[in-house]
């Protein structure tokens, strides 16, 4: 699964790298740089009292990786785990946070003409956590800031990154 990210590790200078990837029925893009690896999904250690959205703990070589599965988060239907279901190991101000996804499909490069912003919806999704919309042909990624996101208060992970 880390092919995805070893074949696209080169910059793009004229664009920005997000790497895709798939909740129900929509797909959605995260920075690339954010990424650490990629993981199947495995059996976590529940957390006593932790929200529905934190599944838990793993311990990723020596380091205890809390995690959020986004299908709950964003009340997008039960989540079903198979073997496409994959945990996306991001780094985002020094912790080390996991996020279960359905699948992941590929790296793309997308333009700055390419993201227009998100339109104010009354979604599920908060637009503060998004940073567009990325269009490549007949394909639209909803990006997502996880840095905003995964330090949010709501989310309890990460201390505020100080902007």
């Amino acid at each position: 699964m880390n092919d995805v990210l070893k074949n696209n590790t080169t910059g793009s200078e004229n664009g920005n790298e997000f790497l895709a990837f798939k909740l129900g029925k929509e797909e959605y893009g995260i920075d690339i740089l954010k990424v650490q690896e990629i993981r199947g999904y495995e059996a976590v250690t529940r957390i006593a009292n932790a929200p529905d959205f934190v599944k838990g703990v793993v311990n990723l070589r020596g380091i205890i990786v809390p995690i959020v599965d986004m299908r709950i988060k964003f009340n997008l239907g039960e989540p079903t785990y198979d073997q496409f279901t994959v945990v996306i190991i991001l780094n985002i101000g020094g912790r080390v946070v996991g996020m279960v996804v359905d699948s992941v499909s590929d790296v793309i490069t997308l333009a700055p003409e390419q993201i227009r912003p998100a339109p104010e919806m009354g979604t599920a999704f908060n637009t503060d956590y998004l940073i567009g919309l990325g269009t490549l042909e007949e394909r639209m990624l909803i990006l997502v800031d996880i840095d905003r996101l995964m330090s949010s208060s709501e989310m309890g992970l990460i201390e505020t990154i100080a902007a």
